[in-house]
């Protein structure tokens, strides 16, 4: 079958490799409708590896480069392990991209994205959701309504990951929300948000389009930093307080930095975006002026409430889907065009068939 295997920084090749073998017991195969190019994938590609396990095998799973990648995906069942029941050849799935140890503190208190040894679909499992199948473990996978299109199914798992970050952030709706980074992950977070009933949600971000996107959105006020001063408009929109709550979503230390900022005092910083090397906060600010400050990692366990909000009509979906590829396009107009056209490209869904 084809997928594509990450070998190293840059160099991701779409490539003919052995089809999975029929599931084991507490597994189910998967045949792959969509699947999403996440944030995750790019940092891979260009500043990689971050999650890849390269010079030595997972702890958990004994993966190692090279690695069949992708988890955003949406697809159907086509072969079921013994003991699964919960799953029947044709039903529509998503999946969770956590494979915990079942052992540790973590995974025995159901924080599975916390094990010790957690291994991700995509980087550290022996499948990838960028290829024509794979076997999944049956806790991983959620069965996908009839309201929710395969399309839009591939977007459950970066949304869910938006949903816990929301939560963490314990939005309420006298809450003022600003969203540093306005990509497919702050977009979602900003749907979240206001799903949630913030009181005002602000998007922060430079693309044109990833703008324009917002506002269709909801976003009650879009701050470009190009043009304005952030932390100026950010008093302005709050009466002089500065935002209750900020998401970080860009993974970029100018954005952490901007992001603590906007943070008011007292106020709640939510960290998303994934960072290729450490960035620096203004810790005296954070201490002076008493802010907390949390990462927010995956959506496990928040799966039936992500799909319940999906079916939501205020859910728009469709607006964040700019791109549909076959798999052979992956770099050259996938990685590339979200890399280097943000203008024009927000979420590219790829095809594996």
């Amino acid at each position: 079958m084809k997928a594509a295997v990450w070998h190293d920084r840059e160099d991701v090749r779409i490539e003919d490799v052995p089809s999975p073998p029929h599931p084991p017991p507490g597994q189910i195969q998967v045949e792959v409708a969509w699947c999403g190019i996440c944030g995750t994938d790019l940092h891979e590609y260009i500043g990689g590896p971050v999650y890849i396990p390269q010079h030595a095998p997972h702890p958990l799973t004994s993966v190692r480069a090279p690695v069949i990648i992708g988890h955003e995906m949406s697809g159907r069942v086509i072969a079921v392990g013994e003991g699964v029941e919960k799953f029947a050849v044709g039903d529509r799935i998503v999946a969770c991209p956590i494979i915990g140890c079942q052992r540790c503190r973590w995974c025995r208190s159901d924080s599975m994205a916390q094990c010790d040894t957690v291994a991700f679909l995509g980087t550290s499992w022996s499948g990838g959701a960028l290829s024509e199948r794979l076997n999944l473990y049956a806790y991983q996978c959620f069965h996908l309504p009839d309201a929710i299109s395969d399309e839009v199914g591939a977007l459950v798992e970066p949304f869910s990951a938006t949903v816990r970050a929301v939560q963490q952030g314990k939005i309420g709706p006298d809450d003022n929300v600003a969203i540093v980074g306005a990509g497919p992950i702050g977009l979602m977070t900003l749907l979240a948000a206001t799903l949630r009933g913030a009181k005002r949600v602000v998007a922060v971000e430079v693309a044109k389009r990833r703008k324009e996107t917002a506002k269709k959105l909801g976003a009650t006020d879009v701050i470009d930093p190009t043009e304005e001063n952030p932390e100026t408009c950010a008093l302005d929109i709050t009466e002089g307080e500065g935002f209750d709550v900020v998401i970080e979503c860009a993974g970029q230390p100018s954005t952490a930095q901007l992001a603590g900022r906007l943070t008011r005092t007292r106020g709640r910083l939510i960290v998303m975006g994934v960072f290729e090397k450490p960035a620096p906060l203004d810790l005296t600010d954070l201490v002076f002026r008493e802010k907390t400050v949390t990462g927010s990692m995956s959506g496990y366990g928040l799966y039936d409430d992500t799909i319940r909000m999906m079916t939501d009509t205020r859910f728009k979906g469709e607006e964040l889907v700019t791109g549909h590829i076959p798999l052979e396009d992956l770099v050259e107009k996938g990685y590339h065009g979200l890399l280097y056209d943000k203008e024009n490209n927000i979420k590219t869904l790829v095809s594996p068939h």
